[in-house]
């Protein structure tokens, strides 16, 4: 779009002035053709707006329409409060922490406040002052040599092929300058991960960057890339929240010669994974895997990432760990409402069980086992938000990976093309007109204040509660609409009585 229009509006300008001169009449549509031209050449070339890089002109719509007043917002168009899978409040906020600016807002909430939905943070009226240094957990069991000292928030799975080259750029740089993580995703690693932040690599059921010609895993591939500088961590991938069960699709429109040379698959081709590992069938043969990827990558903390379905065969993974005393370095749990690239409706809509009461049960299971203290327990899926982090942490979880928040400061507008080859931002699209509009040094700097910025809210909510660290908060840190109605139990029908008896005296 962006080429077209410098090419095809240079033409529209120079014929009406000539049309102009020659019959020496309305100069103003030159002249306004000529300022539209040079505001479109100016937008061309900017760096903080990927929308009015690739759209010079046209993309003005979409900023007008997110100025437009309260009033007209509320009526017409989309509420603070609308939008799914994320409201746009939550995205505003965001692209104010990304550009490291003030994300206070006005007027209080405007969530509607049902005491019987209502969920938040028992503060204290002892508070303390916020901690100023970022945390960070240390992952990597009595069986790993290489430990990790891991950030509290990282980058979820993104595979290269679903985002773009310039936008795992970004992401990498950012979680350079930030010394947090970057998760690969399935699709292999990329010569865009290596800007020198830390990775963790996925293995997915497609092994790809470590598969033969059969899709097999290749032993000698994963140790050439596992023991890479940059990858401090190995992430084996049983399922994914929003398809668990099925295979990661790539759509062939996105499959370029270059995806499928990293990924050892034909290009142009749609790629869908299996839905299951070949490399082993059962929780034995997990864990034998485990210890495999263990040994080849010189001792780096690997792990498994799951959707919970079935508890019974998270439970004997459980059993199998104590019998066999292999134990994986850390464990991700993803919810059923965790994003994806593409996936069929049922599956993101029917499959899984949700993040929350996942944790609950990941956590206790391990407890009865004997194994909480072996592992990490990361938890992905919509966590998005200080208040995310923190309720994941109070249901069990260790620490947290996010892919879409880290989406939206690259700029990401929740178009719902990621499928589709068509993302207007650059972000997830192998679209080569439409990747110039992402600046990379602009949006790493987005991304590096998107996670600082995060993790100081989260330092500053558990401070408000009266917290000295991470350790302390647990559930009882949240309050929720049923304790209310206990409350009114225990003290409504007291209250009514003295009332009536002042009423009666």
């Amino acid at each position: 779009m962006r080429d077209k229009f410098l090419s095809w509006g240079i033409v529209l300008v120079i014929a009406t002035w000539v049309v102009a001169l020659l019959i020496r009449a309305h100069y103003w549509i030159p002249i306004f053709l000529s300022a539209i031209y040079a505001l479109g050449v100016y937008n061309a070339y900017q760096t903080k707006h990927a929308i009015l890089r690739n759209f010079p002109v046209v993309g003005y719509f979409r900023y007008f329409f997110e100025s437009i007043s309260p009033e007209m917002q509320q009526y017409f168009i989309e509420r603070e409060t609308d939008g799914k899978p994320f409201p746009r409040n939550q995205r505003s906020a965001v692209y104010r922490r990304a550009k490291n600016l003030s994300d206070t807002v006005a007027f209080g909430t405007q969530l509607e406040v049902n005491h019987r939905k209502y969920e938040g943070i028992k503060h204290s009226i002892y508070a303390k002052s916020p901690m100023q240094e970022l945390p960070r957990i240390w992952v990597g069991g009595e069986q790993c040599t290489q430990p990790y000292h891991a950030s509290l928030l990282n980058i979820s799975a993104m595979s290269f092929g679903s985002l773009s080259d310039r936008a795992q750029i970004s992401l990498n740089r950012g979680a350079k300058k930030g010394n947090f993580y970057h998760n690969t995703g399935e699709g292999g690693i990329s010569p865009y991960h290596l800007e020198g932040g830390d990775l963790c690599w996925q293995i997915g059921t497609g092994y790809f960057g470590c598969r033969d010609n059969e899709g097999k895993f290749n032993a000698e591939l994963f140790t050439k890339y596992s023991t890479l500088p940059n990858v401090k961590m190995v992430e084996i991938k049983l399922s994914q929240g929003a398809k668990p069960g099925h295979g990661g699709v790539l759509p062939g429109v996105k499959n370029t010669p270059e995806i499928a040379k990293i990924r050892h698959v034909t290009p142009g081709m749609t790629i869908i994974s299996p839905p299951s590992h070949s490399a082993f069938s059962d929780a034995v043969g997990l864990l034998k895997f485990v210890q495999q990827l263990r040994e080849l990558s010189g001792g780096k903390p690997i792990g498994f990432k799951l959707c919970i379905g079935d508890t019974r065969e998270f439970e004997d993974i459980c059993v199998q760990m104590n019998v066999l005393k292999i134990y994986p370095d850390f464990i991700t749990v993803d919810g059923a409402e965790g994003g994806t690239g593409a996936a069929p409706p049922e599956f993101s809509d029917g499959v899984g069980m949700p993040l929350e009461p996942a944790l609950i049960f990941v956590n206790r299971t391990l407890k009865s086992y004997n194994l909480r203290d072996k592992l990490r327990v990361i938890a992905s899926g919509k966590v998005l938000t200080s208040l995310d982090i923190l309720r994941a942490i109070a249901m069990g979880a260790d620490m947290c990976n996010n892919a879409r928040g880290f989406m939206f400061s690259l700029g990401c507008i929740q178009a719902l093309r990621c499928n589709s080859n068509n993302c207007p931002t650059g972000v997830a699209t192998q679209d080569k007109m439409l990747i110039k509009g992402l600046d990379v040094t602009d949006k790493s700097e987005r991304v590096y204040h998107f996670h600082k910025n995060t993790l100081h809210m989260c330092n500053e909510l558990i401070a408000a509660a009266g917290k000295s660290s991470y350790e302390e908060v647990d559930a009882a840190m949240f309050m929720r609409g049923d304790e209310f109605d206990h409350l009114a139990d225990l003290y409504f029908p007291d209250i009514l009585g003295n009332v009536k008896q002042k009423s009666s005296s």
